[in-house]
């Protein structure tokens, strides 16, 4: 073999070599802008900084719709408990979700609003519930806890919103009560 053969022959060794090294390294550039792009989306929905966390969630197979829709869905349930929606509750409801990053004008914020208008299927919570007992025993104690808590608060603040008499009588009705107390269940330990 001739010295430019050999030359020829090590620089397309170096060549193909070096285009699978390449082709590596751009697919681990896109696998962490991917990731970077999830973390961000599911940090918007969760609004904690904590990357664990949120490495966490997505490890866990959720997306930021999902955690977005299992926030969500308690406070129309609280909302709809007693068959109608005052606008006192329709602002709660509003007002809790633009704390989570919802805008009006976004696919949740429009997806809340027909939810507002018109009662969501009994299917929704219960996938909701279905979903959450899922959840729950992947979830370490303190994360249980710190769900349970916003969840409820969340949803109590809904069920304030709206009723009582002058103040003189408790602001939740008894229907409103016992879909917290649904609520409370199954957020349950």
């Amino acid at each position: 073999m001739e010295p430019d053969d050999l030359n020829s022959a090590a620089r397309k060794l170096e060549d193909a070599f070096f285009a699978k090294e390449n082709a590596r390294l751009l697919q681990q550039m896109r696998e962490r802008a991917r990731q970077h792009e999830r973390r961000a989306a599911m940090r918007e929905v969760v609004r904690v900084n904590d990357d664990a966390l949120i490495d966490r969630l997505i490890g866990l197979g959720l997306e930021p719709e999902t955690m977005l829709a299992l926030q969500l869905v308690p406070l129309a349930a609280v909302a709809w408990a007693d068959g109608q929606i005052e606008p006192r509750e329709r602002d709660a409801v509003l007002k809790a979700a633009a704390a989570q990053g919802v805008a009006p004008d976004s696919v949740a914020g429009k997806m809340l609003d027909s939810w507002l208008l018109e009662r969501p299927s009994s299917d929704l919570v219960d996938a909701w519930k279905s979903h959450m007992r899922a959840l729950w025993p992947l979830l370490s104690p303190k994360e249980r806890t710190d769900v349970r808590a916003s969840a409820l608060e969340r949803a109590r603040s809904v069920a304030d919103a709206a009723g009582g008499f002058l103040g003189l009588t408790s602001r939740v009705s008894p229907q409103e009560k016992a879909v917290l107390d649904e609520l409370t269940e199954t957020l349950a330990d």
